[in-house]
């Protein structure tokens, strides 16, 4: 764990430049807009340690897998997040000395990620070797207002010398991915040109054929007057640049405008892209960084009156919220339903694809409540559009009829992940899309939703868990093997308890359906019927008999859910009893010992728990929770979160807040020694999920939002919005009690501590020391 961010409530705060930090840094304080995004790689040329990142949302390339694509039934290709090409560069030569951050003396050095407004700020004083100082200032963000650009003001300032200095503004695309297979460089170049002041550079993608297009123009300031200059063009294989060479004095500023637009063959017409970048480019250009910068502020002051979360006598949990809060608003806006949200959003490449189950698990909550309901339903198609993938990925590992196995990992929606233990076992990842059309559906209203789309995805789900179950005659029930659960620190185990559990709860939730379905609309369900040709009597009688002879594990003496057979054949140590030494455990042990212990990479049963907690009393979620937590390790992001909403619902303080803090604060803290690879966006909603689902205690139930929330000894009070069929409620907890304010004109009513309440139209409700009940 490293704590050298400094505690700031809106921002992000990083002093003195320590290069080992850089790639973590390079992470935390990366840029998006849901469009495009980069990692915080310096405009100035930089030889030390780094990962270059710029990502174009929607372009990826299938890179051939290195193991396993000549079995049958394996991917032959893993689709990666493209790293494309460098728009921030900007070259800087003082006579003939580069500025380059690793040969020199760095002093001042300061970054900062204004999270209030959606801009990073860095500044130094950098000596070069020949004795001459100069300060550097670079503001740059990305556009939320324009989507596809970015603007940068980049200003230096000679401290102890009159000189030449050679200003070289580029776009760079001959880049490659960091975790390519083979080494390869997935871009060709297809068009470039260059202009006094401007330049563009056209990409095609190889095998996918994507073209993305890259804009630049750029201006000169000094004296605060835009200033003439005369520039050099520079064109080699997948580059373009202007050379200019100016004049600078001792305590004199000189600015560089650079104004870039990334433009792909998804949004427009290829034949057209280049001419459309131009236009594009044009346009912001004309704004200027200044009114660009006024606009940015705007568009974010509107988002944080949206998703917002204020936590009062507490900075550090401050800041952890609100990072992920603005990490997960400027990944993902849910305009395009072609697009999704990778683990890493648009801070690293690693693990490559665009969708996981944790879309489905932990961001769904997050924007049913912060956004319009249509972002979410965005969500659901993007998966039922690939229905016919999903089939196609069980009809290689023979099911049939049918059959849905959702991708773990994917692009367009065929399987890209080549690790059997994962792509062949990890089924689980079935039950989070049908538990998330369930929860759109439990939180909207839209009950529409089932008949348009979410039936055919029930069914193909129930279809492939029926498939996947087989009869014990030894038990004489249905027993699931060979399976990895959420936990993947455990491999091919027969019975995992959460993945029967969601298998049968699907099953469940697809005959509930069929029957909504056919009672609210006779004609869609038998176009439904018959398009899917579902055999009503012979497969509901199946599932049912599934239902009511599914084998789970139990342990009768510990009243817990097993977390699969033989679980308890291990040697049981507890976490806290591990040497320091050991943790990380998957960076510092092998797989083969870690498979042998009893150690949980994250909630597994309590997964389950934490979805269906419905079916279960308090206590028997408190057996559980007591029993798997000190055995958890939590070395995988999406774990805290889930153990910190549990911890509320039980009343144990000290562990939810010990949780929010882990999750709130994985990323800027690096607690599992990993960020520099990337954030762990997808998490992120995960730590949205502590606060309002944990500490405010917020549920759907018939029909209403209840609140059973508690207020943290260290907190003074905390407070979050959530947007609700037409309403937006202010929810405030403190020690004198729970305000709620209704900020809309609908009424609506709601459930706090087990009353029920209406509240109207732009009214508030007081329940004065409830918390003390």
């Amino acid at each position: 764990m490293k704590k050298y961010i400094k505690i700031d409530e809106w921002n992000i705060i990083e002093e003195g430049f320590d290069p080992h930090l850089n790639k973590i840094s390079e992470s935390i304080f990366s840029l998006g807009n849901g469009r495009m995004g980069q990692r915080a790689n310096f405009e100035e040329t930089y030889s030390g340690e780094t990962l270059p990142g710029n990502y174009v949302a929607g372009v990826y390339y299938p890179d051939k897998t290195r193991v396993g694509w000549w079995k049958n039934g394996y991917p032959e290709s893993f689709a990666k997040v493209l790293n494309a090409a460098n728009w921030i560069g900007i070259e800087i030569k003082i006579d003939y000395e580069t500025l380059d951050l690793d040969n020199c003396k760095v002093t001042d050095f300061k970054r900062v990620l204004n999270m209030k407004e959606g801009y990073l700020e860095r500044s130094f004083t950098a000596e070069l070797k020949s004795g001459k100082k100069l300060k550097v200032k670079a503001t740059r963000f990305c556009s939320i207002v324009d989507d596809e650009a970015g603007a940068i003001r980049y200003s230096l300032t000679p401290l102890n010398f009159d000189s030449a200095v050679t200003i070289t503004p580029f776009i760079d695309g001959d880049v490659k991915n960091q975790d390519a297979n083979y080494d390869e460089k997935f871009w060709d170049e297809v068009h470039k040109e260059t202009h006094h002041g401007s330049a563009y550079l056209n990409l095609r993608t190889k095998k996918t054929g994507f073209h993305v297009c890259t804009g630049m123009k750029f201006a000169i300031e000094q004296n605060g007057k835009i200033v003439e200059f005369s520039s050099v063009p520079v064109e080699r294989e997948k580059y373009v640049a202007n050379k200019v060479t100016l004049s600078v004095k001792e305590k004199q500023e000189t600015v560089i405008y650079k104004y870039a637009v990334n433009l792909s063959s998804e949004n427009h017409d290829k034949e057209l892209l280049v001419h459309e970048t131009k236009k594009v480019i044009e346009h912001i250009s004309q704004k200027g960084f200044a009114l660009m910068l006024k606009e940015q502020a705007q568009a974010w002051a509107a988002k944080w009156v949206e998703s917002d979360i204020v936590i009062e006598g507490d900075a550090s949990a401050q800041q952890g919220i609100r990072f992920n809060i603005f990490q997960l608003n400027q990944t993902y806006t849910g305009e395009d339903a072609r697009l999704n949200i990778g683990p890493k959003g648009f801070t690293g490449e690693k693990y490559g694809g665009s969708t996981y189950w944790d879309t489905e698990a932990y961001c769904v909550p997050f924007y049913l409540a912060t956004a319009d309901e249509q972002v979410t339903k965005n969500l659901l198609i993007y998966r039922y559009k690939q229905l016919d993938k999903a089939i196609e990925n069980a009809k290689k590992l023979g099911f049939k009829n049918g059959a849905a196995l959702y991708p773990m990992v994917t692009m367009n929606g065929e399987e890209c992940h080549n690790e059997w233990e994962i792509t062949f076992e990890e089924i689980h990842r079935n039950g989070a899309i049908a538990f998330a059309i369930y929860n759109y559906i439990r939180y909207t209203g839209d009950a529409q939703y089932l008949n348009d789309y979410g039936l055919e995805v029930l069914v193909a789900i129930a279809r492939f868990w029926s498939q996947r179950v087989n009869w014990s005659a030894d038990k004489s029930q249905y027993v699931m093997l060979g399976v990895t659960g959420p936990n993947e620190y455990e491999n091919n185990v027969n019975n995992n308890w959460y993945t029967s559990t969601i298998a049968t709860w699907c099953m469940e939730y697809a005959l509930e359906a069929l029957a909504t379905v056919k009672a609210s609309d006779a004609a869609k369900y038998a176009a439904i019927v018959k398009k899917i040709r579902f055999k009503e009597a012979e497969e509901s009688e199946q599932w049912q008999h599934i239902i009511d002879n599914m084998y789970y594990p139990v342990d009768e003496r510990l009243g817990v859910f097993l977390q699969q057979d033989g679980y308890l054949d291990k040697e049981l140590i507890l976490v806290k009893d591990l040497p320091a030494e050991d943790r990380p455990l998957n960076q510092k042990w092998s797989w083969d010992r870690i498979l042998r212990s009893c150690y949980i990479k994250q909630a597994d049963v309590l997964q389950g728990l934490y979805f269906l907690e419905d079916r279960y009393d308090l206590e028997t979620i408190r057996r559980n929770f007591d029993f798997y937590e000190p055995l958890t390790v939590h070395e995988s992001s999406l774990s805290p979160c889930v153990h910190a909403i549990l911890a509320a619902k039980l009343g144990d303080e000290t562990r939810a807040y010990e949780f929010y803090l882990r999750t709130a604060r994985l990323d800027l803290d690096d607690y599992n020694n990993d960020t520099e690879d990337g954030c762990h966006t997808t998490s992120m909603a995960g730590t949205w999920m502590s606060v309002v689902e944990g500490f405010g205690g917020m549920r759907v139930r018939d029909n209403q939002l209840q609140f059973h929330p508690f207020l943290p000894g260290k907190w003074a009070s905390f407070s979050f919005k959530v947007g609700f069929r037409g309403s937006l409620l202010n929810v405030k907890v403190s020690k004198e009690g729970v305000q709620i304010i209704n900020q809309s004109d609908k009424a609506l009513s709601v459930n706090v501590f087990d009353k029920h309440y209406d509240l109207a139209g732009n009214a508030q409700l007081i329940v004065e020391h409830a918390l003390a009940n």
